[in-house]
C-alpha cells in the first residue's frame, strides 16, 4: 500500500498513531453538545438555531461550522410546511388603524404586542390557540385554546398577557382583521385596559408576519410532527412547548442580550 501511494512506511505508522488534532477534538466535543441540544429539541432545531444556542452559551463557533457538523451527524431541523392561502378578514372598526405598520422592533418589554389563532389537527377535531407576543423578547405573553375560536378564547390570551405586564405604560395590541378581533367584547375590554388596537390592512398578511412566524415555527418543531388522538393531548403538548421550551430559552436569549448592554455601557475604570 505505501509502494502504490509513493508513502513511506515510517511516514505512515507515525500518521497511524498520532493523536487527533486539537480542531478535531474541539469539533468532536461539539458535535456532543449539539447532539445533546438537538434531541432536547425533539429534533427540531436546524443549523441556524442550533447556533444562536451555541453562541448564547459562550461558544465561538461559525455558523457554516455547526451547519457542516450537522450535515456529517445526519442532524437536520424540521422542514417549513407550505400554507394554505389566506382567510378573507372583516372590516375593521372605525377609528382603528395599523398603529405597527409591519415595524416588528421594540426597545422596550410591554409595548408592542402581536396576538392570532391557529388551528391544531387532533382525531377529536381541532384544537383553536390564541396566542399574545411580546415583540421586545418573543416570549408568549398571554395564550388560551379551546374547541371553538370565538372572541372568549382571545379575551383570555389578552387578560393573561395583562395580568403578567409590568408597569401601566402604553402597548400596541396588533391582530388580523378576524372576527373575534372587531368584536365589540374584545374592543371594549382594549379600551378598558388602555391598550391601543391595532389592524392589518386588507389581505395584507405580512402586516402581522411576527404571530405567523411562531405559529410556523411552532408547527415545524412540534405539532406537526404530532399525532394528537384527543384535545385533551394536544392542549397538553402545546403547553409544554410553550412554557417548558419556547419562554425559557427567549428569556435566557434576552438575559444574555441585556447582560452584554449591560457591560457595553458600564464605564471603565482607569488605574494609574
Amino acid at each position: 500500500m505505501c509502494r502504490c501511494l509513493k508513502v513511506s512506511p515510517s511516514g505512515y505508522y507515525s500518521w497511524s498513531g498520532r493523536a487527533p488534532s486539537s480542531r478535531a477534538q474541539d469539533n468532536e466535543r461539539l458535535l456532543k453538545r449539539i447532539h445533546e441540544i438537538h434531541a432536547d429539541s425533539g429534533g427540531a432545531i436546524g443549523a441556524p438555531r442550533m447556533h444562536d444556542d451555541l453562541v448564547e452559551e459562550g461558544e465561538t463557533a461559525s455558523l457554516n461550522r455547526v451547519a457542516r457538523l450537522m450535515a456529517k451527524s445526519g442532524l437536520q431541523g424540521w422542514p417549513r410546511r407550505r400554507g394554505r392561502g389566506r382567510k378573507a378578514p372583516s372590516v375593521r372598526p372605525d377609528g382603528v388603524k395599523n398603529h405597527l405598520k409591519r415595524d416588528f422592533s421594540a426597545l422596550e418589554p410591554d409595548t408592542k404586542w402581536v396576538t392570532d389563532i391557529t388551528e391544531i389537527k387532533t382525531k377529536e377535531g381541532k384544537l383553536f390557540l390564541c396566542v399574545v407576543m411580546d415583540l421586545y423578547s418573543n416570549i408568549i405573553a398571554g395564550w388560551s385554546m379551546h374547541h371553538r375560536q370565538d372572541r372568549y378564547m382571545v379575551l383570555r390570551a389578552v387578560e393573561m398577557a395583562v395580568w403578567q405586564r409590568e408597569g401601566d405604560g402604553k402597548i400596541i395590541l396588533h391582530s388580523d382583521r378576524g372576527s373575534q378581533f372587531t368584536s365589540g367584547d374584545y374592543q371594549r375590554y382594549l379600551k378598558q385596559q388602555g391598550l391601543v388596537c391595532s389592524m392589518s390592512a386588507v389581505g395584507h398578511c405580512a402586516d402581522n408576519a411576527a404571530c405567523e412566524g411562531f405559529f410556523g415555527m411552532m408547527k415545524r418543531e412540534r405539532t406537526n410532527h404530532r399525532d394528537y388522538r384527543t384535545l385533551n393531548e394536544a392542549r397538553a403538548d402545546v403547553f409544554n412547548y410553550i412554557e417548558r421550551f419556547h419562554n425559557p430559552r427567549r428569556r435566557r436569549k434576552v438575559a444574555a442580550q441585556d447582560h452584554k448592554f449591560t457591560a457595553f455601557l458600564k464605564p471603565s475604570v482607569e488605574t494609574g
